[in-house]
């Protein structure tokens, strides 16, 4: 025989009548669909990619060597080709290295949850084998115009320099050990976009490197540190989830702070020199009006001191930027027109 159903409670009934009449959250709604795709990446989106705003680094240090040889030649306009390729070689490495570290970091994947500018690999508008070979493609631009560069000096010892400079962008974030994830990353920015551009495009032109050249590129790997140590600090705790120990992980807020201080503050003393201390008459007549990049710098130091959000190192960030620009490009006008001219 078969089994006889029990009557279901009348109590149960309603509570799944009260169930099927209830309306399902907006959560429960949306569960199950898929999120749309992002958008392939525009030409915008590769432009911003290569993120335009941090070219002043690559053309400051240029500028600077660029006015140190001018104190050398009595023509120093005859080496405006070499000082092109210097330029070219500085842009490219630097375009190559945004793309490099896109790449990488998005494989990665510490550039979910970014604050600031999408990344194109992290963003998933670009495949990451089209953004690696768009940042092979501009070091190997890198390559060629420093090629041309050491055949028209025929100094073929650069070439070795060269090479240092562009393994040393590649593995910033690329390789199984990046040296970028190790707190290691402020070191070759001060080397490789602050003392060597500068003294390498002085010495391409006139082939000696004097004090005035050591300084300047000293005061523009510092601000170019301190610009790093900015895009650090803003991408701290996201780092440390992602095991990427950069130096802002591994000093901690307080110490973070004290460190972009220090860096930003440094090129200021060194300035010193040009305004008091510099004889040939160019720049001790100039300058002292390159300490109106504190109009700039004093902001920044004040926000990096007391601020706590994100958002607020991104303003750090445009700030030092500027202050780049300002403090390079001023002392090598100051360092190129006489002051008699005052």
């Amino acid at each position: 025989m078969a089994k006889q159903q029990r009557p279901i409670p009348r109590a149960k009934m309603r509570e799944a009548s009260l169930n099927a009449n209830r309306p399902v959250p907006p959560k429960a709604k949306t569960r199950n669909k898929t999120l749309a795709p992002p958008k392939p990446a525009t030409l915008g989106t590769w432009i911003a990619g290569a993120r335009p705003q941090t070219l002043i680094l690559a053309i400051v240090p240029v500028a600077l060597g660029t006015a140190a040889a001018a104190q050398v030649m009595t023509n120093w306009y005859d080496h405006w080709v070499r000082a092109l390729l210097a330029l070219a070689v500085a842009v490219f490495l630097q375009i190559g290295v945004n793309y490099a570290n896109d790449y990488s970091d998005g494989v990665r994947g510490t550039d979910r949850d970014r604050v600031g500018p999408q990344r194109l690999v992290g963003s998933g508008r670009a495949k990451p084998r089209t953004v690696r070979t768009v940042a092979l493609v501009f070091f190997g631009l890198a390559a060629v115009a420093g090629a041309i560069l050491v055949w028209r000096t025929e100094q073929w010892w650069l070439l070795a320099v060269g090479a240092l400079a562009l393994l040393a962008g590649w593995f910033y974030t690329g390789g199984r050990r990046p040296y970028g994830y190790l707190g290691l990353g402020e070191i070759a920015v001060f080397v490789f976009f602050g003392v060597v551009p500068v003294a390498g495009t002085m010495f391409v032109q006139v082939l000696e490197v004097n004090i005035e050249a050591w300084l300047a590129g000293a005061a523009a790997g510092a601000l170019a540190c301190a610009v790093l140590v900015a895009n650090n600090a803003r991408d701290r705790d996201r780092d440390a989830v992602h095991g990427k120990r950069t130096l802002a992980v591994l000093l901690g807020d307080r110490g973070t702070r004290v460190l972009y201080a220090l860096l930003l503050l440094a090129p200021f003393g060194i300035l010193s020199f040009f305004a008091l201390f510099y004889e040939p008459g160019s720049a001790s007549g100039f300058a002292p009006f390159v300490y109106f990049a504190g109009v700039t710098a004093l902001p920044a130091l004040l926000i990096a001191i007391t601020g706590r959000s994100t958002r607020e190192w991104v303003l750090v960030m445009k700030l030092t930027l500027a202050t780049t620009a300002l403090y390079g490009l001023g002392l090598a006008a100051a360092i190129v027109f006489p002051s008699a001219i005052l």
